[in-house]
């Protein structure tokens, strides 16, 4: 009996797909740091009975229309904006993505990011570098406060949360904002909900951690920034295009606000000469949120685990199309 093909769109450990190979003829675009180019895409998923995807896959209407024996894409992310969900559905695909395995990882870069963009490390630690540390002097490369300061979490889901947690570590105020009231955060963290212009105007701290919809795209634009304070740290940890970038380039030359601390970007990978590169005080990463061996590796295992289910007739652990049923495909 022939066994369904899988196709991941870059490269895993053998001991990761090891039980879906039991299952399943397994092929997998051979390389790490590169994504697969779209016409192998286009042509592995002509023959897939299911596809393991990263955020730089498109999944859209063309991809699906050619995948006439598809029947689940197990993204390897929380997010899955890079999936057209809707028609996936209506051709009965299952969509499978990997939350809370990584909620506490992300929560830990998050906060990272805050304090590296805070306390300005990553420029300290180039000023070593550079031999440009001649003499101590008392503002040298001082940069603000964490502890006791006023935090805004923009996205109170799982991961706001465990932030949110954290903060309470360095006795913050946290506010929050969300498109509804998290009453279980507010008991475990002593978070206070506010609307999105209060939570901008009076936060240190403006952590944003919302999913990427149609009401999120642009949500901090010009107008939002010039409304923060100009001590202001923005962080964002979320999706790129929830932040108009020129805006924000413009907040921080024009000393609108203090800082920014960025593991998105609307384009990923960044252009190197992108213009918010340039400046001193914005801390660059290149979307590794999630990224520690551990939880990729938890990450990893859950996709598979989600194709294995799929392909054997049960249901996945994590589906996002709720709605999806068994007996549709």
């Amino acid at each position: 009996m022939t066994k369904p093909y899988v196709f991941i769109t870059r490269k895993l450990s053998k001991e990761t797909i090891q039980p879906l190979m039991e299952v399943a003829d397994v092929h997998m675009w051979n390389e790490e740091e590169n994504a697969v180019p779209r016409e192998v895409l286009l042509k592995e998923a002509e023959k897939a009975d299911a596809l393991l995807t990263m955020l730089s896959e498109k999944v859209d209407k063309e991809l699906l229309d050619a995948a006439p024996k598809l029947k689940v894409i197990a993204n390897l992310a929380v997010g899955f904006d890079n999936i057209d969900v809707k028609y996936a559905n209506q051709k009965g695909i299952a969509i499978c993505n990997t939350p809370d395995v990584l909620t506490d990882t992300t929560a830990d870069l998050t906060f990272a990011l805050l304090l590296a963009t805070a306390r300005r490390i990553v420029e300290a630690a180039e000023f070593v570098k550079k031999g440009q540390w001649k003499s101590w002097s008392p503002l040298l490369l001082a940069g603000y406060d964490v502890h006791h300061k006023t935090i805004g979490i923009v996205g109170m889901g799982k991961i706001g949360e465990a932030v949110a947690k954290r903060a309470r570590g360095f006795e913050m105020n946290i506010l929050y904002h969300n498109r509804s009231r998290n009453m279980e955060a507010e008991e475990h963290t002593g978070a206070s909900y506010t609307s999105f212009d209060e939570l901008i105007e009076t936060s240190d701290f403006i952590v944003c951690l919302t999913p990427l919809t149609a009401e999120t795209l642009g949500m901090f634009t010009r107008e939002s920034f010039k409304k923060m304070k100009k001590s202001a740290v923005f962080v964002n940890v979320s999706r790129g295009p929830v932040v108009d970038e020129e805006a924000l380039y413009h907040a921080l030359v024009d000393g609108e606000i203090a800082a920014a601390g960025l593991d998105v970007f609307v384009q990923e990978p960044v252009d190197e000469k992108h213009p918010l590169l340039t400046l001193p005080n914005v801390v660059a990463l290149p979307h590794i949120g999630s990224s520690s061996k551990e939880t990729r590796k938890n990450m990893m295992e859950l996709c598979c685990k989600n194709i294995e289910l799929v392909l054997c007739g049960q249901q996945p652990k994590t589906l996002v199309n709720k709605d999806w049923g068994l007996s549709v495909k």
